[in-house]
């Protein structure tokens, strides 16, 4: 395992016997709490001129996410554009937007509402209302064991090859998190969890979505080659693919039956969200950021880094369970959309936000080696995938 401890300014302090002790890495020591203080001051017309632009980018992402599909019909081009996220087009407008404010050297002083923290925080509290555990229960055993053991196997693989490539453990942790359970809402969760720069989080969700387009049509084309029931084809399709737009393309392509099992997995696997972001904060607080000699950290400590809306997304999710079971079907799915739909805006925001914070010497930093990561996690991934899916769903029948 790599070691790779926070990146801190140093001071000068000593012990009793003279030796240099460091910092604790408490959030003001941070790099980006130093670039932070060499900002201009927050004024209010700073504020509403930031928002401004970040609103005003969402929107635009919003158009282009719901529009390229049909100003793109007919083309080559439009025969990908559904499976096309928002964070695509969040990312790449933030990022353009990154280098107008900058060539007018106003970026800084419009930066204090580039809320990305608060924008993400609060679009996986409203992720969570959309997952009914009713749902997850009613499909017992396979989804779930298939979810358990490919999650466990994919990211304890991606973590030790990020190791043997010398990956930063922040940068492991996005990775193998958005590889083996559910793309970029995972790679958020896990940002949270282990304090990640926003570059880190941008790569990690760019790799997710340049792997997740070519699987739309490739697992189809791989279960029908391999003689695949439409079972097994979709919980290979909803094992695999990270995102839940492409999950939803591909296993359209494979059939109706396929699309059922591909969306049950997927969300089965979206469920294990807030258990991944405990286990990682758990286990950056005590294993990767703990120095020598130091015990063992308090429950405050714990606390204090732990990602408190974890909470807010099981909260959401257990009201979802109760409300859905207490109205009509029709007044459920209503009201999920609708939650839906203020999640989708407050990542928008969020994505936005990243593109315009982007500084891109971190990446130039890691090079090709959280590509080759991705790549060969990927590649376990579906090998695994289809060992599971071939076990656990063999049998099943609609």
């Amino acid at each position: 395992m790599s070691d790779s401890r926070p990146d801190l300014h140093h001071d000068h302090r000593s012990d009793a016997q003279g030796t240099p002790v460091p910092p604790a890495p408490t959030e003001e020591t941070t790099p980006e709490a130093y670039e932070d203080e060499q900002r201009p001051p927050v004024t209010v017309v700073g504020v509403i001129a930031g928002l401004v632009v970040v609103i005003g980018l969402a929107y635009l992402t919003r158009v282009l996410t719901d529009r390229v599909p049909e100003w793109t019909e007919g083309t080559g081009f439009g025969r990908v554009a559904d499976a096309i996220e928002f964070p695509v087009y969040a990312i790449a407008l933030g990022l353009l937007g990154n280098a107008v404010l900058a060539a007018l050297r106003i970026k800084e002083r419009l930066a204090a509402a580039f809320r990305t923290e608060f924008f993400i925080k609060t679009g996986l509290v409203l992720l969570g209302a959309s997952i009914n555990f009713a749902v997850i229960i009613k499909a017992l055993g396979p989804a779930i064991a298939q979810a358990m053991l490919l999650i466990s196997i994919v990211f304890a693989f991606t973590w030790w090859i990020g190791g043997k490539l010398g990956l930063d453990d922040k940068l492991r942790a996005l990775l193998a998190a958005a590889v083996s359970i559910c793309g970029v809402s995972a790679a958020i969760a896990a940002a949270g969890a282990v304090r990640a720069k926003r570059e880190q989080l941008a790569y990690t969700a760019s790799l997710v979505i340049l792997f997740a387009l070519p699987s739309i049509f490739l697992l189809p084309w791989l279960s029908g080659l391999l003689g695949l029931s439409p079972a097994v084809t979709g919980a290979w399709i909803g094992g695999n693919i990270d995102t839940t737009a492409a999950v939803s393309a591909a296993g359209a392509i494979a059939g109706e039956e396929p699309l059922q099992i591909a969306t049950i997995v997927k969300t089965t696997q979206n469920a294990l969200l807030g258990v991944a972001a405990v286990a990682l904060t758990a286990y950056f607080a005590i294993k990767i950021e703990r120095r020598p000699g130091e015990g063992r950290p308090t429950v405050r400590a714990f606390w204090d880094r732990f990602p408190k809306f974890v909470l807010g997304f099981i909260a959401a999710s257990v009201i979802a369970t109760i409300y859905a079971a207490s109205v009509s079907p029709e007044t459920s799915e209503a009201a999920i959309d609708v939650a839906n739909d203020l999640r989708t805006w407050f990542l928008i925001l969020a994505f936005v936000s990243i593109g315009l914070e982007f500084k891109a010497r971190s990446l130039r930093e890691a090079g090709w080696r959280p590509i080759a990561v991705f790549a060969a996690a990927t590649g376990v991934n579906l090998v695994v995938g289809l060992g599971l899916a071939v076990l656990l769903f063999s049998w099943f029948t609609f």
